[in-house]
């Protein structure tokens, strides 16, 4: 099953105009539209967190690691 030809989009895009009528498909478009810019700005902010995020996580790890933990003592 691969793409669909021409003569099924334009039935498909028949029956879209017909569930949501004419004056609803630029809305439609248009909110797509946004949520897909906001789903890639989000993905970029998320990628450069991941950059900033593995250097602070190094500097806390020495941090705990040259800290001596206190040791117990157990009484055999």
């Amino acid at each position: 099953m691969g793409m669909p030809s021409g003569t099924e989009l334009l039935l498909i895009f028949g029956i879209i105009v017909l569930l949501f009528g004419a004056k609803k498909i630029p809305d439609l478009a248009k909110g797509l539209g946004k949520g897909i810019k906001n789903f890639k700005q989000e993905m970029k902010e998320i990628d450069e967190v991941e950059v900033e995020a593995p250097k602070k996580v190094e500097k806390s790890e020495e941090v705990t690691s040259s800290e001596e933990t206190p040791k117990t003592t157990t009484q055999a």
